[in-house]
């Protein structure tokens, strides 16, 4: 079952993280050897210059609102993150994060640590603990607000530890000073029928010396953690009939 992290003080946060992760840290993991991690999606890869996301770097996930798909794709860059060991961190102050859901993503909850700030200055002084651990692989956050100092002690954080930091964000901060990495929106599409798997746009508005702008459509079924690019492109006769077009 999921480490939950419910704390009333800093002092009592700190105390909770350090017996938690100890359980954790061993031996530095590999991930800060390789040069990217994989989004867990082929298609999604190639859009970014790396093809994968950068170890020790921040990525944005915006959205227009709840449910658009944001977490699900970085749920599942946290499952690949995670693959080699280390803990994901997620910071649920909101108190609406549901482990059963996400192992359904293929996230192993031996390896969760789920904590609950009582304030916005508590999450965002964990979240910068947790990026400067280097036992943690990954950790997941929805920061109502970032300022600029603050989003950048985050980047510098990290660095320091070598891991990913998905951030869950609104729409509305894509016109906000950024130091991530990579800023990625995600839109949801219209479904083909009911009961059919959800359709994704992502867009790549961001990418720290790379090129920005481009996009993809993905298909996320339901039952599995498993994103499919859209039928109607995936079959080849029809992307012969959309190169003609």
């Amino acid at each position: 079952m999921d480490r939950s992290t419910e704390v009333q003080s800093p002092k009592r946060l700190i105390e909770a993280l350090r017996e938690q992760i100890a359980r954790l840290e061993g031996p530095r993991p590999p991930w800060g050897d390789e040069p990217a991690v994989s989004s867990g999606w082929g298609p999604l890869d190639r859009l970014l210059p790396e093809r994968g996301f950068r170890w020790g770097t921040l990525v944005e996930w915006l959205a227009p609102g709840e449910g658009a798909g944001a977490e699900t794709l970085a749920l599942g860059t946290a499952r690949v993150a995670c693959r080699e060991g280390g803990a994901l961190v997620v910071l649920d102050s909101a108190r609406e994060f549901y482990p059963p859901a996400a192992a359904r993503l293929g996230i192993d909850l031996d390896g969760l640590i789920v904590v609950r700030a009582s304030s916005q200055a508590d999450a965002i002084w964990a979240l910068d603990q947790s990026l400067r651990c280097p036992a943690v692989a990954a950790v997941l956050a929805r920061p109502r607000a970032l300022e600029a100092r603050t989003f950048r002690r985050l980047q510098l954080a990290a660095e320091q530890g070598g891991g990913l930091g998905l951030l869950l964000r609104p729409e509305s901060a894509r016109h906000e000073p950024s130091w991530a990495e990579v800023r990625l929106l995600v839109e949801p599409l219209p479904v083909a029928g009911v009961g059919g798997p959800r359709r994704l746009r992502i867009e790549l508005l961001r990418s720290r010396g790379g090129t920005s702008g481009g996009s993809v459509e993905l298909e996320v079924d339901h039952e599995t953690p498993a994103l499919y690019p859209p039928a109607r492109l995936a079959h080849p006769a029809n992307r012969r009939r959309a190169a003609r077009a």
